[in-house]
């Protein structure tokens, strides 16, 4: 039997290569015979840079509070990854306060990409503890923002209510904004009202900051000529995805680039295995089990979705071409499925190749 393991990671718990090695391991302790293909996903959060070809470099970059953190970039051919987490992420800073943090540091991959011949640079969005619009990243590629005073802003969000002008042109590269997300920026569905409760952000801060957004999205489309606060993924990672589309880039579902990329294919398998930390909803709108379960359904091949918990309906799960979903917290109850959670899933994946192997 022929079976394709493609999970992403799950929750912070495992990373997808972890992932599909606990599923592999799982599946061979009940049958040892069959061939295995694994191939680690991500729609373009944290872990996104695992999973994407390319000689890794590494570089000191301002992190989200400008404290300097080692970051990794790839590149392959003329195209560059750059996960925009491993200079922004959330996971880098105590400090949960998405109105002072600063994506600049992504700006100092890019341009080390640039500088290194990438002509193209594939930005992953996601698991940001940003919301400054871009701001920092483009100050890092030329474009900078001052006060009236023609004082220099400090980092973050909220600050960008107090630019009076910007100035200089940004480094010539095709950006690519690789992302889950389709929210706008502004608005009840934009990136501060959405995500940014998520970052930390108080009730009482989020209508100063999504204003703060609007007027910087004001001066860049008219410092641009460009019109890109509404396109869908602007309000990613904070409105990362809105400097993106703003510059001309264009964003695609991670999930997507990545298969494109492995040159992943359901055909010739007898059984595709995906999964992820909680398979919800969320998980139907362009995240890995979505993109994976569209492969497979289009290759005529089942699909079965391991995960941490689920929590989509038979109807619909069925709908969107997956076959069954099995939950490791249905299985050894959420402490162990926390605890130990590469174990839970090897024996989670046993259970599941003696219902599918045939």
């Amino acid at each position: 039997m022929r079976v394709l393991i493609a999970p992403d990671s799950f929750g912070g718990t495992l990373s997808a290569p972890e992932a599909a090695q606990a599923i592999a391991r799982g599946w061979r302790a009940v049958r040892p015979d069959d061939q295995l293909t694994l191939q680690p996903m991500s729609d373009g959060g944290p872990g996104f840079l695992d999973v994407m070809p390319g000689e890794s470099h590494l570089l000191t970059v301002e992190g989200p509070t400008a404290e300097p953190v080692e970051a990794a970039w790839k590149l392959h051919g003329s195209t560059a990854y750059v996960e925009s987490a491993q200079a922004a992420g959330l996971h880098l800073t105590d400090l949960r306060d998405p109105t002072t943090t600063t994506t600049y540091g992504v700006g100092q991959l890019v341009r080390a990409a640039v500088e290194q011949g990438a002509t193209t640079v594939v930005l992953g969005l996601g698991g940001s503890a940003t919301n400054d619009g871009g701001a920092g990243m483009l100050a890092a590629l030329g474009i900078r923002r001052e006060a009236a005073d023609g004082s220099r802003l400090d980092p973050g969000g909220l600050p960008l209510a107090q630019a009076a002008r910007l100035s200089g042109q940004p480094l010539a590269v095709d950006l690519v904004a690789a992302t889950d997300v389709d929210n706008p920026l502004l608005g009840p569905d934009g990136a501060t009202y959405v995500f940014g409760p998520q970052k930390g952000a108080t009730a009482e801060q989020l209508e100063p900051l999504d204003k703060a957004l609007g007027h910087w999205a004001d001066l860049l489309e008219e410092h641009l000529g460009t019109t890109a606060r509404d396109l869908p993924g602007a309000g990613a990672a904070g409105g990362l995805g809105f400097a993106v589309l703003a510059l001309g880039g264009r964003r695609a579902p991670g999930v997507d680039l990545v298969i494109s990329a492995a040159g992943l294919t359901a055909e010739g398998q007898d059984l595709v295995l995906t999964g992820e930390g909680c398979y919800d909803a969320q998980s139907l709108r362009g995240k890995v089990v979505g993109g994976i379960a569209r492969m497979a359904q289009g290759a005529g091949v089942p699909c079965v979705v391991l995960a941490g918990r689920t929590e989509v309906g038979d109807r619909q799960r069925a709908a969107h071409g997956v076959d069954a979903a099995y939950s490791l917290v249905d299985l050894v109850g959420s402490e162990r499925a926390l605890d130990a959670p590469a174990e839970a899933l090897a024996t989670l994946a046993g259970g599941v190749a003696r219902e599918w192997g045939v």
